[in-house]
């Protein structure tokens, strides 16, 4: 059985208010659910930039491939250019990994109008990539997949279900159709007299 970890770090020091400022924003901005999932992409992040500067003082044919591999995760992320280095790594920030989420994507894709309505699209299983669904709004989207991403088949909540649809109709027309034929009846009896 494979043991449970913790993917995040908490800051050292809990109560600091610039911190607590600025992950507020953050929260705010990305539509997050809790401060933990702040925690784990500087988490990720700090791993990303320790291996990068790791690589960046050893040399010989491992570091290389280690270093091509690297780079490659992280271009295929959509976190780094084409001609990106090392260097570019430790320049990365936790707002470009937060924008590589499913959530934001979906939201700047027009999915969704707001952040909590992206979160919950996909919480709730409307939302796939490539026909599989992704309930996960913390899926970090790699560019590959970025253009298939859309409505999950049958899940859509902007069609409604054909059954209802047809009783809405039928609701919707019988009202209308009912004060019409009264008025039709009278002009008939006034025609006769």
């Amino acid at each position: 059985m494979k043991r449970q970890r913790k993917k995040y770090l908490r800051p050292s020091h809990p109560w600091e208010k610039d911190r607590i400022d600025a992950e507020d924003a953050v929260l705010t901005k990305y539509g997050l659910f809790r401060k933990v999932e702040i925690w784990r992409a500087q988490t990720l992040l700090r791993n990303f930039r320790g291996q990068a500067r790791n690589l960046l003082a050893a040399s010989g044919t491992q570091a290389e491939k280690e270093t091509r591999q690297l780079l490659t995760r992280l271009q295929g992320l959509g976190l780094i250019g084409e001609m990106a280095t090392l260097d570019d790594v430790l320049g990365l920030s936790v707002d470009k990994l937060l924008e590589r989420r499913l959530q934001t994507i979906v939201q700047k894709k027009g999915l969704a109008t707001t952040m909590k309505q992206s979160r919950q699209l996909i919480t709730h299983g409307h939302i796939a990539i490539a026909g599989r669904r992704i309930n996960v709004p913390s899926y970090l989207v790699p560019l590959s997949e970025e253009d298939r991403i859309g409505f999950a088949a049958g899940r859509s909540f902007l069609t409604a279900k054909p059954e209802r649809a047809a009783e809405e109709k039928a609701a919707v027309e019988e009202p209308a159709a009912a004060p019409e034929a009264p008025a039709a009846e009278d002009k008939v009896a006034e025609g006769e007299q």
